[in-house]
């Protein structure tokens, strides 16, 4: 029998406060997360806005007790996703790889080959795909294969995307039901999913699937919802985190917290649709920073449902997805990461002057203007960036 060795993959996040400078120096290095035409700039940015924000990301870890539960819960996930697949026969190990923060895929990968694994499934916890989430797990992950000739060799199957498998709509479904149970009257609450957002030039651009499976996932959950409550609410899906400048897919979580509030809506139910596990964007920003907003704005009664973490019915779905993988035809890495228009986004593929609708092309002496403007920016205290509040 194979020994299947299963790649549990996800953000990663800083457990101690001096951990957060470090974290976010990890995340804006990926050329996912920021894109630069010129791959030498990319490193003394990520220094850069990760020296401006540290403190303020510091200040919101603190908030929810000095750091982030990100990895324990993603390893009590992996010991009870384990234990469920082992009791269905497999001869199954889970490894936990973080992209941004211990433990690193590039420890995963090394735990796996001294285990003798002879197959590995890889399974992201994002149960969307986004080319910024599992499409940079998927490359990192390319990226050590191709380096490592005993890793290559090891037959390897990838889960692309996973939102519309019926145990975790199932899952996500029960919870809303559980709290939509301690409303007044829970047809007449309303269910708002917030998911992270991502930069609309990658729907645009790069033909990412992100907001399309995320709408489709939340379709899925209020069908299973109606089935299980008897009726239809009314709900609205929109998208947070955003940061910087750029423009975002809309809508922004914030603005529709202030329009249901004006709207004087008694209850709502919060869903962190695209998050599995309790982290910063759910227990600071939802649920500290937009309860706040919403009870300001004129809810009435802000009600956040959990995070699906080790929730039995999703670990179930976790390994039935396993073991459909195993079952259905082999994704590769290189298949896992494609986009439907196949743009060379970072960095570009052949140097080009000026602006490209397609790619938003960035001219490699502004992008460096741009760089010792932040510089100055950051000196005097003043300038564009910090009116926007990204500083």
């Amino acid at each position: 029998m194979a020994r299947i060795g299963v790649l549990l993959m996800n953000l990663g996040g800083p457990e101690r406060i001096e951990d957060v400078g470090p974290f976010l120096y990890n995340l804006f290095s990926d050329p996912e997360i920021i894109r630069l035409p010129n791959p030498s700039l990319q490193k003394p940015l990520a220094w850069f806005i990760s020296s401006i924000r540290t403190g303020k990301s510091q200040q919101a870890y603190q908030s929810i007790g000095g750091g982030s539960p990100l990895r324990r819960i993603t390893e009590q996930q992996a010991r009870e996703l384990q234990s469920e697949l082992r009791q269905r026969g497999l001869d199954v190990t889970i490894y936990v790889a973080m992209r941004y923060w211990h433990p690193f895929t590039e420890s995963a990968v090394s735990d796996l080959k001294a285990d003798g694994i002879s197959q590995v499934i890889v399974l992201p916890l994002y149960p969307h795909f986004s080319l910024s989430t599992s499409g940079s797990s998927f490359r990192e992950l390319n990226r050590l294969r191709e380096a490592d000739p005993g890793f290559k060799v090891l037959p390897i199957r990838c889960i692309r995307s996973w939102y519309d498998n019926p145990g975790y709509v199932s899952s996500m479904a029960e919870l809303i039901a559980d709290k939509m149970k301690l409303c007044e009257d829970s047809s007449s609450a309303h269910v708002f999913f917030s998911a992270h957002g991502v930069p609309k030039s990658y729907i645009e651009d790069a033909g990412d699937p992100y907001q399309k499976e995320i709408e489709g996932s939340a379709n899925l959950i209020m069908q299973e919802l109606e089935r299980i409550m008897g009726f239809s609410n009314e709900y609205t899906l929109a998208y947070q985190s955003r940061v910087g400048p750029e423009e975002w897919i809309k809508p922004y979580t914030d603005q529709v917290l202030k329009d249901l509030g004006a709207a004087r809506t008694r209850d709502l139910v919060v869903v962190p649709i695209s998050f599995v596990s309790e982290h910063i964007e759910t227990l600071q920003e939802i649920d500290i920073e937009y309860r706040e907003l919403a009870i300001q704005s004129g809810v009435v009664n802000f009600l956040r449902v959990r995070a699906l973490d080790t929730y039995p019915a999703f670990i179930s779905a976790l390994a039935d997805i396993v073991v459909s993988s195993l079952e259905g035809p082999e994704i590769a890495l290189d298949d896992a990461a494609s986009l439907p228009k196949r743009i060379k986004l970072y960095p570009q593929e052949k140097w080009q002057w000026g602006w490209s609708n397609s790619s938003e092309v960035w001219n490699g002496r502004v992008a460096m203007l741009v760089f010792f403007a932040f510089l100055i920016e950051l000196a005097s205290g003043r300038g564009i960036l910090h009116s926007l509040g990204v500083l």
